[in-house]
């Protein structure tokens, strides 16, 4: 691919009987980027290997998620083309040919007066296996029950009496997070940019705004019901009420499912930030990338550090081997970073520079597997064989 670099990377240091687990996996990583989408391939512990071309060429690829609740993996992506719009686009055969509904997808009723600007978000809910749900801008919802083919607007939240007073962040107003419980279908909390939470526990009959405790720093009174500036918010792996949320600026922890929100940010260089990831195995281990300030939108102290809390954020510790030592400016978007499904779990993260890094140790140590690709927006990753 002329203009980037992918690279042969083998991962090092796995033990024996991981080895015999992972040599009988693979990983597939999907990169969105402005201008396309990258796949890359893993088995077992061999070398990443990158398909020749990016699909979607030009398209600005926001949303992905890998589907892997049936017995063939899809892949969903939502892809946003300057000339045609936004639509979205399914894989059953890991990305080698796609698939667009015949009429969109996704798309606002006539009495509504809006019109689709982005798909921010794809989600196969964690308790129906026919069920996706969509986030978008304008900020909406939308479920499917059939793997992500057709959707139908959530109106009760569409509807809801503070949209009047939700505000555009500066990316737009986009519904970039959306939840579910495996324990109860019923239950789905999902984050505005910039109205904050909102959680439904009745199937989304009704929705109340879940922002107790995180600060609205630019606006007058910084403690509103609704109206905070939520970048991204991840369960916990052990503890399903129990949530993380990376805020504009704030790094937050609820214990009882977004009811009340400690904040959990010191120890960390900078508590504004995007990503908040959870590990997808360990309990009360969670992941961010620190950014320097709202103004200044660059690695915290221009250092390329992922941090890690073990302990629910009582505690944070920076991880660096492996990842650039100079100043480095490369932002990581809400929806660049991931796990994957392993044990030891799979870490990846690219950034606005074009680079693509992965840990295959929890985080412990990276190596680099791209560069020099178009932004990065979005990262997922997923064990498909």
């Amino acid at each position: 691919m002329a203009g980037c670099r992918l690279a042969d990377v083998r991962d090092e240091g796995v033990d024996g009987d991981a080895a015999e687990v992972i040599g009988m996996t693979e990983v597939l990583l999907a990169v969105g980027t402005r201008k396309g989408l990258f796949i890359g391939r893993r088995r077992g512990g061999g070398a990443w290997e990158f398909d020749e071309s990016p699909y979607f060429n030009a398209q600005a690829v926001y949303s992905v998620a890998i589907d892997t609740r049936a017995g063939t993996p899809r892949l969903l992506v939502g892809g946003d083309s300057s000339h045609w719009g936004p639509s979205v686009f399914h894989s059953d055969d890991l990305g080698r040919t796609w698939t667009e509904p015949a009429s969109p997808a996704v798309k606002f009723p006539q009495d509504t007066g809006a019109s689709l600007e982005r798909v921010w978000q794809l989600h196969p809910a964690a308790a129906e296996p026919d069920v996706v749900y969509a986030g978008t801008e304008p900020a909406a919802l939308y479920r499917s029950e059939d793997r992500g083919e057709t959707f139908e607007l959530v109106r009760p939240l569409w509807e809801h009496p503070t949209r009047s007073k939700w505000v555009p962040g500066g990316g737009g107003e986009g519904l970039h997070t959306v939840l579910t419980d495996a324990r109860d279908p019923r239950a789905v909390t999902v984050a505005v940019s910039t109205a904050g939470v909102f959680r439904t526990l009745d199937g989304g009959a009704s929705w109340t705004p879940s922002n107790s405790g995180v600060s609205a720093v630019f606006l007058p009174d910084p403690n509103p019901e609704f109206g905070q500036c939520v970048h991204k918010v991840a369960r916990d792996a052990a503890t399903p009420d129990r949530l993380y949320l990376q805020n504009h600026w704030g790094v937050y922890r609820s214990d009882d499912a977004g009811a009340q929100w400690t904040d959990i940010g010191e120890g960390l260089p900078s508590t504004f930030g995007f990503a908040a990831v959870a590990h997808p195995h360990r309990g009360d281990t969670a992941y961010v990338f620190p950014i320097n300030a709202d103004a200044d939108r660059v690695p915290a102290d221009r250092r390329c550090r992922v941090y890690r809390t073990a302990d629910a954020g009582k505690s944070w510790e920076p991880l660096s081997a492996g990842l650039p030592q100079e100043d480095h400016y490369g932002t990581v978007l809400r929806d660049a970073m991931c796990t994957d499904d392993a044990d030891p779990a799979g870490v990846y993260f690219g950034n606005r520079n074009g680079e693509v890094f992965a840990s295959a140790d929890d985080g412990d140590s990276w190596r680099q597997l791209a560069a020099h690709l178009p932004d990065v927006l979005c990262v997922r990753a997923a064990l498909v064989g």
